[in-house]
């Protein structure tokens, strides 16, 4: 196979679970590839390159939780869905929620995958492992349009 690694943007606003996924990808050799906002508002900017990220490089995955400050994760994936530079991005929803309405209401906003975090750091450990294997080494992402 010839993937490069994709780059990867965490929304997350939650310092425990941003220590444990950083500390899960830098297991699996992936933590270079990771940026992190913590916030709706601000996962926004970084996507459109506004303020403080006017150079930041657009990733090829976005890890997304639902329940965030200023700007929730169903609003910020509405708001990529609808915007033509943006609605290629795949965004993956990152949550500790197991409501069966958040499932049903990420998918009809267009992610193209749910899941929910484990509470442990071995159990996490082994989600990443498991997510890298699809997403950075079997599946193919498009190019970030720059």
């Amino acid at each position: 196979m010839d993937h490069q690694p994709i780059k990867i943007l965490l929304a997350e606003d939650n310092e425990d679970d941003i220590f444990l996924m950083r500390k899960a990808f830098e297991e699996a050799k992936l933590l270079n590839l990771v940026k992190v906002v913590k916030d709706g508002e601000e996962a926004m900017a970084y996507l459109r390159r506004q303020g403080q990220y006017h150079d930041a490089e657009l990733p090829g995955l976005l890890l997304l939780d639902i329940r965030m400050p200023k700007k929730d994760g169903f609003e910020v994936l509405k708001e990529i869905k609808s915007d033509p530079a943006l609605k290629f991005l795949p965004v993956v929803i990152m949550t500790t929620s197991k409501q069966e309405e958040d499932v049903v209401k990420s998918y009809a906003n267009g992610a193209c995958s749910f899941i929910t975090k484990p509470l442990g750091f071995t159990q996490f450990q082994e989600m990443i492992k498991q997510f890298e294997l699809y997403w950075v080494l079997v599946s193919r992402v498009p190019e970030p349009i720059q």
